[in-house]
């Protein structure tokens, strides 16, 4: 039985694909293991929105044929498919496969013998349109469900439309059977992910389902307590999916919505679908049903053109906003994308210090969110997250929450009631009936 490991860079939806991939292996009789136990096989799966991806990928390399010499070593993912004869060039890759690829590998590299050549199997993107359903399962506490794929936005500084294709989903009626899987396994946080998931209902190239649809539908399968909806552009954030989610039984008060830039200037130049009035409107309408959602933010500083004065009026747009935290991404530029060509080119330095004010800022508006929280109850799913002999788990806000370890909690919902914020910013956390003899 040979024995195959895994490596997943970059976001839930890689993380999804990886477990689906590694399934497959097994029904398939290989046996999988962690990564330093001498694997036969390295499936690595990359990501291009990551910075210094080609030297993520060398290292991760480096590192497994150190630990395996004779191994075979496999890369998939955005990054393969965006520069599959660059990475085929990385000493010891035996094979590159791209994203219409990279869901047939055990048949398309057959038994993994080595080759005096290294195999590079990616069609030209055009070639990914069908949808691979996945998900994630017994890698953590909680479940990355693929439901959509692609992206047919083309903002100017983002590569994904030539790494994974054009958006496409999968049916509500496959989803359900998912969700109905994985409540089978005893999981409690299933989160929606996919590269542009607001615009999920894209099946053979034609519009046929609606992402509020998917919601109503999911909300009614019994066996999992929690639904998570992840990252979703303000323009795809319907009053309708908003109002749902505020009366919801299982689907949790946490949106991450992307920004990208506080200035309609910049969101302009980006090609973004929204103007920055859309963005405060989409904020407005969540706090007023939902006075204790969590929402994150996704931000891009020293994108070309950003002056001082630009760059001013997103940190001020943004201090001003009824928000929980903030990703701060430094902009980088990316081959073959439109924003490469663009005047105004912001010195590298410039937008490393921009980037440091935005993480303060984010640091401050979470803990004035934590704050804004203490004293109320809430229930904590606990995760394998052990820390100084504390455990850790979220919200269904998506506080994070510190409290003794007891193993006997690990993947239980917990009602607490949040007391205080520790030394390391997660809050503390009581039984609320402790918190009623304490007062």
């Amino acid at each position: 039985m040979k024995k195959v490991a895994f490596y997943t860079l970059g976001c839930k939806l890689n993380y999804s694909e990886t477990s689906t991939i590694s399934r497959m292996f097994e029904a398939k009789g290989y046996e999988k293991v962690d990564f330093d136990n001498t694997p036969d096989i390295f499936i690595i799966n990359t990501c291009s929105v990551t910075e210094n991806a080609d030297k993520k990928c060398k290292k991760i390399v480096r590192e497994a044929k150190k630990i395996s010499p004779n191994s075979y070593v496999t890369i998939i993912g955005c990054y393969a498919q965006l520069k599959p004869q660059e990475i085929s060039e990385i000493e010891g890759v035996d094979a590159v496969l791209g994203a219409a690829e990279k869901f047939r590998l055990i048949d398309l590299l057959d038994g993994f013998a080595k080759e005096q050549e290294t195999k590079v199997l990616a069609s030209e993107i055009q070639e990914a349109n069908i949808f691979n359903n996945a998900y994630s399962m017994h890698d953590r506490t909680r479940t990355f469900l693929k439901v959509q794929d692609g992206c047919n936005y083309g903002c100017a500084f983002c590569t994904i439309p030539l790494a994974r294709g054009k958006s496409r989903s999968d049916t509500i009626d496959n989803i359900l059977t998912s969700v109905r899987e994985i409540a089978a396994t005893e999981v409690k946080e299933v989160v929606l992910t996919g590269v542009n998931i607001g615009d999920f209902g894209i099946q053979e190239g034609k519009r046929k389902e609606r992402f509020a649809d998917l919601v109503m539908a999911i909300d009614e399968i019994e066996g999992i307590e929690r639904f998570r909806i992840s990252s979703i552009e303000p323009n795809l954030l319907t009053n309708e999916v908003i109002e749902f989610v505020s009366t919801s039984k299982r689907f949790v008060p946490h949106f991450h919505i992307p920004l990208q830039s506080g200035t309609n200037t910049i969101l302009r130049s980006m090609g973004r679908r929204y103007l920055r009035e859309l963005y405060e409107d989409r904020i407005s309408k969540i706090k007023s049903l939902m006075p204790h959602c969590c929402i994150g933010v996704d931000v891009i500083v020293g994108f070309p053109g950003e002056t001082d004065e630009l760059f001013l009026e997103t940190y001020n747009f943004l201090n001003e906003l009824d928000i929980s935290y903030l990703h701060v991404f430094t902009y980088s530029e990316r081959a073959n994308t439109r924003a490469v060509e663009l005047d105004g080119v912001v010195p590298i330095k410039k937008r490393n210090e921009r980037s440091k004010m935005l993480r303060i800022l984010s640091e401050k508006k979470r803990r004035k969110f934590y704050q804004e929280n203490l004293g109320r109850t809430f229930t904590v799913l606990f995760e394998e997250d052990v820390e100084d002999g504390k455990m850790h788990g979220f919200t269904e806000n998506y506080i994070r929450v510190a409290a003794k370890y007891d193993p006997i909690l690990i993947n239980e919902l917990k009602t607490v009631t949040l007391s205080e914020i520790n030394e390391k910013g997660n809050v503390e956390a009581v039984e609320p009936e402790m918190m009623y003899e304490r007062h």
